[in-house]
C-alpha cells in the first residue's frame, strides 16, 4: 500500500461528503417547493485491491442520487384528490342552486299563497276594482319570482359553461406538458441515472391533471407514461398528447359537455364517462342536478299556471256582455330539441330535420293535456331500429322508466305527435315538457276586470224546502259546461237519493233525466260544474241550476280559484291498471321541492367532506415519505460536514506522512 491510496481514499470520502451536503442543501432550498421529491444520495464502496497481505478498501464511490417516491402512494394522492375536487365543485353549484329555493317569504311557495289568497277579497267583493288590481298584482308578483329563479338557474349554467370551457384549456395545456416531459425523460434514459428533477415535474403535471379529470397512468420501458381518461381513452402517449374538446350538446348548445376529435370527427364522451375531477363534478351538476332542479320549478309553474288559466276561462269575467276568462299568466311552451348527432347522416341531411330549404325542422311535438299530471321531468324519445315502425321509444331521464309510444300516445300530461316525415331509425329527440316553463313567465292580464269572479251557472234552493241544506259553493269545472241547461235536483228520500234534468233554454237540445244519490262532503256533478251543499236535505226538497243572471255580483269562480290554493294540483300520477295516485297541493309541492334540493346540498358537502379528508391522509402519506423534514435534513447538515472535516483531515494526514517520508530521503 503506498500513501497514494490514502490520498485517494481521502478525496473519494471528501467528494461523497461534498455530494451529500449538495444534496442536503438542494432539500432544504426545496422544501416548500409544490411536488419536489426528498433526494438521497446513494453510495457504494469502491473496488477492493488485492496485496498479499489481503484486500483494502479504496473508498467509497458516488453511485446515483435517488428521490424518495412511491408510485402506489403518489398514485393514490392522485385518485383521492381527483374525486375529492369532483365532490368540491358539485357541492359548491349545489350551495349556489340552494339559493333559488328560498324558504319563508322569499321563497315561490309563499308568493304562491299570497296569490291564491288574494281571491279571498275578490270573492268577497267581485266588483271591487281595488281587490282585483291586487290579485293581479300578487299574479305578476308570482310569475317575476318564477322568471327570476329560472334567470338564476340559467346564470349558474353559464358559469358551468364558462368553467368547463377554461378546464379545457388547462387539460390540454397539462397534457401538452407531460408528453415534453415524456421526451424529455426518454432522452437522458440511457445515461443510467434518473432525471430527479422532470420525475417529479411529471408527477406533479399528473397530479395537477386530476384536478380536472381522473386519470390513469402505465409505465413504458423507456422510462416515459401513458396517461388515459376513462381508463382507455388516450390523453398522452410518449411525446404525443391528445387534446380535449368542449362539444355542444346533442340537444341544447347553451350546454357543454367533454369530447375528443380523432380523424375529423369531433364525439362526446357519454354521460358518467369522466369519474373524477372537477369536470366531472361540474358535468354531474349540469346534466343532472340542475336539470332536475328546471324540472321541479317547470312542474310546479306549469301547474300553477294550467290549473289557474283552466279555472279562470270557466268563469265570467265583468266585460260587457260577461264574457269566457282570458289567461292569467303565460309560460314556456314546450319543447322538443332533435339530436345534432343524427342531423347528418353519410354527410347527407337526414328529412326529419331538414326541409326543402335547408332548415332544420322537427317530426315531433308535444303539447300539454293535463298540467296535474305533468312531471319533473325531460325525457328521450327514440326511433328504436328493434320496435315496429310507428313504436318509438321514450324514456323518462329522472328515472329512466321506458315505455313504447306512437304518434298520439299521452304520458305524463302531455301528448306526443308525430308528423311526416317519420323519425330515421336511430333519431333521437329530447321532449322538454316543463323544462322552458319558467323562461319568460309573465302576467298575462293586465285589466282587472278581466278576471272571471263569476259562475257560468247560479244556484237556488227551493224556499219550500224542509231540510236544512244550503249551497256551499257552485264552480263550473269542466270546459263541456253548457250554461243554457237548466238543472233542477229533487230528492226523492231522507237519504240522499235525487232525480234531476237538464233542460235546454234555447230548446237546442232535447231535456236529459237522470238520477243520483248525494253523499255529505262530495259534491253533486252534472253538465260541467261541481255543487256542495252544507247540511242534510229532505224528501222533496230541490234546487236548481241556471245560466248566471247577474255576473258582476257572482263569486263562484272566484271561490274555485281560492278554492285551487288547498287543492292537489301538482305531480298527479297514473298508476298500474290505471290507478290514479293524487298530487300534492301547491304548498307541498315547493316543500317537497325544498326537501329534494335541501337533501342533494347536504349529501353534496358530506361527499365533499369526506373525500378531502381522504384526499388530505393520502397526500400525508405522500409527504411523509417525500417530503422534505428540515429538522432531519438539518441533522444531516451537521453529519456530513463532520464527515467532510474528517476526509479532509484524513487528507492533511497523507500529506503530512508524505513530507515525513520526503525529509527522510533528504
Amino acid at each position: 500500500m503506498s500513501i497514494s491510496s490514502l490520498l485517494s481514499i481521502g478525496s473519494r470520502a471528501m467528494a461523497a461528503s461534498y455530494a451529500q451536503l449538495t444534496v442536503t442543501g438542494n432539500n432544504i432550498a426545496n422544501a416548500n417547493t409544490v411536488g419536489y421529491s426528498r433526494q438521497n444520495v446513494e453510495l457504494q464502496t469502491s473496488f477492493s485491491q488485492q496485496t498479499g497481505s489481503g484486500f483494502f478498501g479504496k473508498g467509497v464511490d458516488v453511485a446515483t442520487v435517488t428521490r424518495a417516491h412511491s408510485d402506489f402512494l403518489t398514485r393514490e394522492a392522485a385518485m383521492t384528490s381527483s374525486i375529492a375536487a369532483g365532490d368540491h365543485a358539485r357541492s359548491t353549484q349545489l350551495a349556489q342552486m340552494e339559493n333559488v329555493f328560498q324558504t319563508g317569504e322569499a321563497g315561490l311557495g309563499y308568493s304562491a299563497q299570497q296569490m291564491f289568497n288574494a281571491f279571498v277579497d275578490v270573492a268577497n267583493k267581485p266588483q271591487d276594482s281595488s281587490a282585483r288590481q291586487v290579485a293581479l298584482a300578487r299574479v305578476g308578483d308570482l310569475a317575476d319570482r318564477f322568471s327570476s329563479a329560472s334567470g338564476q338557474l340559467d346564470s349558474l349554467q353559464a358559469g358551468v359553461t364558462d368553467q368547463l370551457r377554461t378546464s379545457v384549456a388547462s387539460i390540454n395545456s397539462l397534457t401538452t406538458q407531460i408528453a415534453d416531459l415524456n421526451r424529455q425523460i426518454a432522452n437522458v434514459q440511457g445515461t443510467g441515472h434518473a432525471p430527479n428533477g422532470l420525475l417529479d415535474q411529471r408527477d406533479q403535471a399528473i397530479s395537477d391533471l386530476s384536478q380536472f379529470v381522473q386519470v390513469t397512468t402505465v409505465a413504458a420501458a423507456d422510462g416515459t407514461v401513458g396517461v388515459f381518461l376513462g381508463g382507455s381513452q388516450k390523453l398522452v402517449l410518449g411525446g404525443d398528447a391528445t387534446p380535449l374538446a368542449a362539444v355542444p350538446d346533442a340537444y341544447d348548445p347553451s350546454k357543454l359537455q367533454l369530447g375528443i376529435t380523432e380523424g375529423g370527427v369531433t364525439r362526446a364522451f357519454p354521460d358518467g364517462f369522466i369519474a373524477g375531477g372537477s369536470v366531472s363534478g361540474l358535468l354531474r351538476f349540469q346534466n343532472h342536478d340542475l336539470a332536475d332542479a328546471r324540472g321541479l320549478l317547470g312542474q310546479l309553474a306549469s301547474a300553477i299556471t294550467g290549473q289557474l288559466n283552466s279555472q279562470q276561462a270557466l268563469g265570467l269575467d265583468l266585460g260587457t256582455p260577461a264574457s269566457a276568462g282570458a289567461p292569467l299568466l303565460s309560460i314556456g311552451a314546450p319543447t322538443v330539441l332533435p339530436s345534432s348527432n343524427n342531423a347528418m347522416a353519410g354527410g347527407v341531411p337526414v328529412a326529419s330535420y331538414v326541409n326543402g330549404s335547408g332548415v332544420r325542422v322537427s317530426s315531433v311535438s308535444i303539447t300539454t293535456v293535463d298540467s296535474k299530471s305533468l312531471q319533473p321531468s325531460d325525457y328521450e324519445l327514440n326511433a328504436d331500429p328493434s320496435l315496429p315502425a310507428g313504436q318509438y321509444k321514450l324514456t323518462r331521464l329522472s328515472d329512466g322508466t321506458t315505455s313504447t309510444v306512437a304518434n298520439g300516445s299521452v304520458v305524463d300530461g302531455f301528448r306526443i305527435a308525430v308528423a311526416a316525415p317519420a323519425p330515421a331509425s336511430g333519431d333521437r329527440f329530447l321532449l322538454e315538457p316543463v323544462s322552458n316553463s319558467t323562461r319568460n313567465m309573465a302576467r298575462a292580464l293586465d285589466d282587472p276586470k278581466g278576471i272571471a269572479a263569476a259562475s257560468p251557472v247560479a244556484a237556488t234552493t227551493n224556499a219550500a224546502n224542509t231540510g236544512t241544506a244550503t249551497v256551499a259553493s257552485l264552480a263550473a269545472v269542466s270546459p263541456s259546461i253548457n250554461p243554457n241547461l237548466t238543472a233542477t235536483v229533487t230528492f226523492t228520500d231522507n237519504l240522499g237519493n235525487y232525480s234531476y234534468s237538464l233542460v235546454d233554454t234555447t230548446g237546442a237540445l232535447p231535456t236529459v233525466n237522470g238520477t243520483g244519490s248525494f253523499v255529505a262532503g262530495q259534491p253533486i256533478a252534472l253538465n260541467g260544474f261541481a255543487l256542495q251543499l252544507n247540511g242534510v236535505p229532505r224528501q222533496a226538497d230541490s234546487l236548481v241550476v241556471a245560466r248566471t243572471a247577474f255576473p258582476a255580483s257572482d263569486n263562484g269562480n272566484a271561490n274555485a280559484l281560492l278554492g285551487l290554493r288547498d287543492a292537489a294540483i301538482v305531480g298527479q300520477q297514473v298508476g298500474g291498471g290505471g290507478a290514479v295516485v293524487p298530487g300534492m297541493s301547491v304548498t307541498d309541492a315547493y316543500a317537497s321541492a325544498l326537501g329534494t334540493i335541501g337533501v342533494r346540498v347536504q349529501s353534496g358537502k358530506a361527499a365533499a367532506d369526506q373525500s378531502a379528508s381522504i384526499a388530505s391522509d393520502a397526500k400525508s402519506a405522500v409527504s411523509e415519505k417525500a417530503g422534505v423534514n428540515l429538522d432531519e435534513e438539518a441533522a444531516r447538515l451537521i453529519q456530513y460536514q463532520q464527515s467532510y472535516q474528517a476526509a479532509a483531515k484524513m487528507l492533511q494526514v497523507a500529506q503530512s506522512l508524505f513530507t515525513s517520508l520526503l525529509q527522510i530521503g533528504s
